[in-house]
């Protein structure tokens, strides 16, 4: 069959009818999912009670969710940067660091933060979140009124194709002209509209139940369909350029008639007091607005192009169309299922754990609660029910016979369930990895523990973690990319960025849009300890290279490590370095090293012509010497610390060999051997031996 152009009509059937099946299948096949795993999150249940019984819910959804967030969030957002460019060749380096400082600035500028909570929030509770990055042209008009115009003045402005005359008055008048004479000329009073135009990249979270693909999409980029279905105020398309008429006869998807808007109410938790057809302002009625994106050959030539469909109504009617390089979304998913689109939630996958700590948290409640206030039994009418039902203590109750009262005791057996319900946590512990442990509060697990065995117990505990932070580290590189090619595509201007306490210019018109790039993102690992201890290290090693080897040692600057000492402050929490340490750049330190020579070509001047030949032989030997000592200081810090590390590590043998002689000796004699004890000595002289080398 050959390739024909295709029609409206026929582009608008093609798209309505894949955007229909990509809804009947999140409907039917996801919807209810997301809508029980909201329900779950917010503390309910599908198990029943009884009346009179505890309705209590053990809120493991949560308690999970709301443990493991923050350190989600600390992993990507605890550095100064949460996005690197790493350049592939030596070329590409400035236009690198152009990259990462211009879309981390973006990405802050567009609050980044909310954006990734709010996307993280539904990754862990509906499967996924979706982030949409795009540069939108934003057009506002200003009213302004000129009075007295002359007929010049009058056409010049409204020559421009900006501007709309929306009331307007003439005058004739009797002015002079140039040549003196009297002439009659009009004069006009105008009141004009003036559009402004502008652009912006706008970063934003989509709720899930708005976003919809085909059921045999396995990614963004395969997906036959995407689409984004929303809501938007039909003044606002008319201000877009569609027509009113079009736009006033489209509707849009009443509350509660299909599956998102009930997925909708579920995130909402509550109903909206009023319907849009109360709405007598025809500008401010809310219009389905649906952003499809698929590949069709619409010109006829056999291969199909990426094409961006906007759709209104429920009807998905077709109001334009377009050619774009790229589906401005990235997905973010901290369970994905292999060869689909849809993975698993954080939620989902403890669901049924929350089911069964809650029946056992009940019966527990229940138990205590009948042994502390068991039923009664009595005979009727030997007994006075008012008396009987007044829980007052120390009340009276009348009978006509003894005996007439008898409790039912019910035996207390909560403190036997509750290992039930320890065992209960365990399993939500192992199937999502936030423990106790992982969070340094599990008493049994610390004490008595070396540091090292603690950062061991805590990182192993942390495992799932880390595989969650991995999966959502492809997301946010696939929105970063994002952000940098949008850039690149619409911003055409040099721009100015506040970076190391000056502003950089920087124009990302002039990129290359085809970088071979890789996106380095998490740069946090949460192991703040661990990254300080590094960079004192390192803060070591590149004072020492740079003490002995001078300025031009060619490996360590002064902006090497101005930059350490930077990181060194993030890690501890402080972003603001340029508080403590003046900015500093090659250029910077260039322009130094060039004046401190100045400096002491003087001074070797001055000296020589004061008579003194030797001044300035005297003057580079105290130069050496004062650089010899200061390595000598660190050269003696690093020996102690050497010293500091042998004599830990002869400690760990000790204590190695004293358990297994300890297990020897109670192997032949019976004899125990009071191990705690001997450990106690050797910590206390490790603590001795730290203290004498600081």
């Amino acid at each position: 069959m050959q390739p024909t152009p295709k029609s409206r009509r026929e582009i608008q059937n093609i798209v309505r009818h894949a955007v229909d099946d990509a809804v009947s299948f999140v409907e039917g096949e996801i919807s209810d999912d997301r809508i029980k795993a909201q329900r779950y999150f917010d503390g309910e249940v599908d198990i029943g009670y009884e009346d009179g019984r505890s309705k209590c819910v053990a809120t493991k959804c949560r308690d999970v969710v709301r443990a493991v967030k923050p350190s989600l969030m600390r992993v990507f957002m605890s550095t100064a940067n949460a996005v690197e460019f790493i350049p592939r060749t030596p070329a590409d380096v400035p236009m690198a660091e152009q990259c990462t400082n211009m879309v981390n600035y973006e990405f802050n500028r567009l609050n980044g933060f909310r954006v990734l909570s709010d996307a993280l929030h539904d990754a862990l509770i509906k499967k996924m979140g979706i982030i949409r990055c795009a540069y939108r042209d934003t057009t506002t008009a200003k009213i302004y009124t000129f009075t007295e115009m002359s007929e010049d003045e009058y056409n010049l402005l409204t020559a421009d194709p900006d501007v709309e005359v929306l009331e307007q008055s003439m005058e004739m008048r009797m002015e002079m002209d140039e040549f003196g004479m009297d002439i009659e000329a009009p004069m006009f009073d105008v009141k004009i509209s003036r559009k402004h135009t502008s652009g912006d990249m706008e970063l934003e979270c989509i709720p899930p139940e708005e976003f919809f693909v085909n059921a045999s999409a396995k990614t963004l980029q395969d997906a036959y369909i995407v689409a984004h279905r929303t809501d938007m105020r039909a003044g606002d398309l008319v201000a877009m350029g569609y027509d009113a008429e079009d736009i006033y006869g489209m509707d849009s998807f009443d509350s509660g008639t299909d599956m998102s808007e009930a997925e909708t109410l579920e995130r909402r938790g509550y109903d909206e007091d009023f319907s849009e057809d109360e709405i007598s302002d025809p500008s401010m009625r809310a219009i389905t607005v649906t952003t499809a994106y698929m590949r069709m050959d619409i010109e006829g030539s056999g291969v199909p192009i990426l094409h961006k469909f906007l759709l209104g109504g429920t009807k998905y009617e077709l109001l334009d169309y377009e050619p774009v390089d790229e589906i401005p979304y990235a997905k973010l998913e901290v369970d994905p299922e292999a060869h689909t689109f849809y993975g698993r939630s954080l939620v989902e996958i403890i669901m049924d754990d929350q089911d069964a700590a809650t029946s056992v948290l009940r019966g527990i409640l229940d138990n205590v609660a009948l042994t502390n206030a068991p039923q009664r039994a009595f005979i009727d009418g030997q007994v006075n029910v008012d008396d009987l039902l007044n829980s007052e203590i120390g009340g009276l109750v009348r009978m006509r016979q003894a005996g007439a009262i008898q409790e039912l005791s019910v035996p207390f057996a909560a403190g036997q369930t509750l290992s039930a319900l320890t065992y209960l946590d365990q399993l939500v512990e192992q199937k999502t990895g936030v423990t106790r442990a992982s969070m340094g509060l599990d008493p049994d697990a610390m004490q008595s523990t070396t540091k090292a065995a603690v950062q061991a117990t805590v990182q192993a505990a942390a495992g799932q973690v880390e595989v969650m932070v991995r999966n959502l580290a492809d997301g946010l590189r696939d929105l970063f990319g994002i952000m940098q090619r949008t850039l690149h595509k619409n911003v055409q201007e040099e721009r100015y960025i506040k970076l190391n306490g000056g502003y950089v210019p920087i124009n990302p018109a002039v990129w290359d849009s085809g970088l071979d790039m890789q996106i380095n993102v998490g740069l946090g690992t949460g192991r703040e300890e661990e990254k300080g201890a590094a960079l004192n290290q390192a803060l070591q090693m590149q004072t020492m290279v740079y003490q002995n080897y001078g300025p031009m040692n060619g490996l360590v600057s002064l902006t090497n490590i101005r930059n350490t000492l930077a990181d060194l402050l993030a890690v501890q929490g402080v972003k603001n370095a340029d508080r403590y340490f003046a900015p500093i750049t090659p250029e910077i330190e260039a322009q130094l090293l060039q004046m401190q020579q100045q400096q002491q070509a003087a001074m070797a001047q001055q000296a020589q012509q004061q008579g003194d030949p030797n001044q300035a032989l005297l003057m580079a030997e105290q130069m050496r010497a004062q650089g010899k000592l200061e390595s000598d200081a660190m050269r003696m810090q690093l020996d102690q610390q050497k010293a500091v590390m042998d004599d830990d590590f002869r400690r760990d043998q000790m204590a190695q060999d004293l358990l297994v002689d300890a297990a020897k000796i109670y192997g032949q004699y019976g004899t125990a051997v009071d191990t705690a004890a001997i450990k106690a000595e050797q910590e206390k002289q490790r603590d001795i031996v730290q203290a004498m080398t600081r």
